[in-house]
């Protein structure tokens, strides 16, 4: 049935089964959690499938068993060789291939994008089933500003680089979006307490499960909850965009109020945490208007 003004249309029938799949790979979204949440076209597209490369075989056989699906399944994941990925791009020159994460979109945050590369390099042709993410379903459920996100992807596991890396975007004007495990949540907690004392971050677990749970506030005030109750799993942490009052402040302003009681390095560290502006570009500066 057609809508006469807008043109959309109701779901499609399910395809015929008789007809083959055209040849290409097929990038393939699956559940995050929830299995109902697979699509009738993911299913479809998996079930003519010649092959499904996936990174785990025993957690895409649970979907695909629960879904009735008999597939050949082909583990490809972040230590597959070359010669693996070059034989699933010959296959799809004339066999239809589909490629699947553990949990939901492939290529947000894991290395599928490598075989989808050398198949446009090979002229195969790319098609993508959409679906769940965890990125986006934390970021409806978090209650943060939506209308300009950055999504980041897993945080580094030393310290130091953890706390680069959420300086690098520190200066965004936009919700943060991150990944991160169970044990390392709470270092990146305090780390983001540190750096952006005053800006709301969001905790989103267990998500589309019936465990669901999403706090949002500032990191110190989740701190007491979350050392109560240890989260497990992957997480999606949120951190909300920095005031307007920060965006519009002007940093010399500030940096000349800090350094009539503090050095260059400490007058830095206080306004990048103040306006999520970059330390360095601050220090520089700081140092350049302390000089006679």
């Amino acid at each position: 049935m057609w809508f006469k003004d807008t043109g959309v249309s109701t779901p499609p029938p399910p395809s015929d089964l008789s007809k083959p799949l055209e040849p290409g790979l097929y990038i393939v979204a699956t559940p995050i959690g929830n299995l109902g949440d697979i699509t009738l076209r993911a299913i479809d597209t998996l079930r003519r499938c010649a092959v499904i490369a996936c990174e785990d075989t025993r957690v895409t056989g649970r979907l695909l068993n629960h879904c009735g699906i008999g597939t050949r399944m082909q583990r490809y994941d972040d230590h597959a060789s070359e010669a693996l990925r070059d034989r699933l791009v010959e296959q799809a020159v004339s066999e239809p291939v589909a490629l699947v994460s553990d949990a939901g979109t492939p290529l947000v945050s894991d290395p599928g994008y490598r075989l989808v590369r050398a198949a446009r390099e090979a002229g195969v042709a790319v098609t993508s089933i959409p679906g769940a993410c965890a990125a986006i379903v934390g970021l409806t459920l978090s209650g943060l500003p939506n209308d300009r996100f950055v999504f980041a992807g897993f945080l580094p596991v030393k310290d130091k680089a953890r706390r680069d890396a959420l300086e690098d975007v520190a200066a965004i004007n936009a919700t943060l979006i991150f990944y991160e495990t169970g044990p390392r949540r709470v270092r990146s907690r305090d780390a983001m307490a540190d750096i952006w004392p005053a800006r709301d971050i969001a905790v989103a677990r267990e998500l589309t499960k019936l465990h669901e749970d999403c706090r949002t506030g500032p990191a110190s005030a989740l701190a007491d909850h979350y050392r109560a109750h240890p989260p497990k799993g992957e997480i999606v942490l949120l951190v909300g965009p920095p005031s307007p009052q920060a965006v519009a402040a002007d940093p010399d302003a500030l940096l000349r109020e800090a350094l009539a009681d503090l050095t260059p390095s400490k007058a830095a560290a206080r306004v990048a945490k103040a306006t999520g502006l970059d330390r360095q570009d601050l220090y520089a500066r700081a140092v350049s208007l302390k000089s006679p």
